[in-house]
This record gives C-alpha cells, sequence and structure tokens, in this order.
C-alpha cells in the first residue's frame, strides 16, 4: 500500500491558491482512481484509490499547512507504512510555475508543510514531488505570496502542472522514485 499525501490548507479561502497546488493534484488522482468518497479521517481526507491494482490513499491534512505531519504521523503509523510507501507533493517557491521535482529524501527547503512531516517523522527519507509556483515578485512577502492565486497568464501553466503531476504520482506508484525522477526532472 502507498500513502500519498497533498498539502495545502483548508477552506473555501484557500482554494486555487499556490500554496494549494497539493490539494489539486490529489482532486485529480481521486477523479482518475479514486474509489471510495473522502472521509474524515487522521486529521484529513481520505480517499482511497486503485492505481493498476495497487491500492493507494490519497491524504490532504486539514490540520492547516504548518502542522500536516501530524496527520502525516497517525495515517503513516496507523498502516504501519515504510518510509518508502510515502510521497507528499507540495508547492515550491524555488521552482518555475508548472516545474515538477521528485526527490527521495533531502530537507525541507524551507516549505513549511515540509518541514513539519519531516520534525514529526524524525526523517527525511521519504519521496516528495515538488510542483513549482513561482518566486515571489519584489516586494512580496513570501507567506502573501503563496496565499496567492496564479495570474491568468500562469492558471493555464498551473494547470497543466496538475495534470502532469497527476501522471507523474500514478508512474512514481507504478514504478519508483528513480523512474520518476529521470521521466520528470
Amino acid at each position: 500500500m502507498k500513502l500519498v499525501v497533498g498539502l495545502g490548507n483548508p477552506g473555501r479561502r484557500y482554494e486555487g491558491t499556490r500554496h494549494n497546488i497539493g490539494y489539486a493534484v490529489l482532486r485529480e488522482l481521486a477523479r482518475r482512481f479514486g474509489t471510495t468518497q473522502p472521509w474524515g479521517k487522521f486529521h484529513g481526507e481520505l480517499i482511497e484509490a486503485d492505481v493498476d491494482g495497487q491500492k493507494v490513499l490519497l491524504l490532504s491534512p486539514t490540520t492547516f499547512m504548518n502542522r500536516s505531519g501530524a496527520s502525516v504521523q497517525e495515517a503513516k503509523s496507523f498502516y504501519k507504512l515504510a518510509d518508502e510507501n510515502l510521497l507528499v507533493v507540495c508547492d515550491d517557491l524555488n521552482l518555475p510555475v508548472g516545474k515538477l521535482r521528485f526527490r527521495a529524501e533531502g530537507s525541507s527547503g524551507g516549505q513549511k508543510g515540509l518541514e513539519d512531516i519531516i520534525k514529526r517523522l524524525a526523517t527525511e527519507d521519504f519521496s516528495r514531488l515538488r510542483i513549482g509556483v513561482g518566486a515571489a515578485p519584489e516586494g512580496w512577502d513570501w507567506a502573501n505570496y503563496v496565499l496567492s492565486r496564479f495570474t491568468p497568464e500562469e492558471s493555464p501553466v498551473a494547470e497543466q502542472a496538475v495534470a502532469l503531476a497527476a501522471d507523474a504520482v500514478a508512474d512514481w506508484v507504478r514504478k519508483d522514485i528513480a523512474f520518476c525522477m529521470n521521466q520528470y526532472n
């Protein structure tokens, strides 16, 4: 079994923001592969999915971004999942809008949701898929920027990135992180 976690903030206020691109990818995965209706579990919204016969849990923590680790820790512990069966999907300010980057391990790179997950799990040894949301323009506070929506010019690129990221997550389930790093980075 695999656990795919999409990071974001709950509530209408945050829908469509740069910070919620992880949620958008999980919605697309649920549309394509979901086998259950969403239900509340592990301080999040959980959906079961099937990718070519492989059971996948899609978890969107509802703890707000900076406390995502509590949700991930509960789910991972409950299902007794190994680190290699966890993939976290999140936004990245250091990548251009729409650029995907897989990593098998590593630091949070300043992403607060990843930072909390690393702290709660006491390891950096899990896969992550970062999706570029672009750097904050001159004079913008980064926190306000990630809570902003994509511009009309960026929106089609972000939508394509969500679809491609869903393809990439399915490949991670079918194959492995090494394949995905070679294919998508």
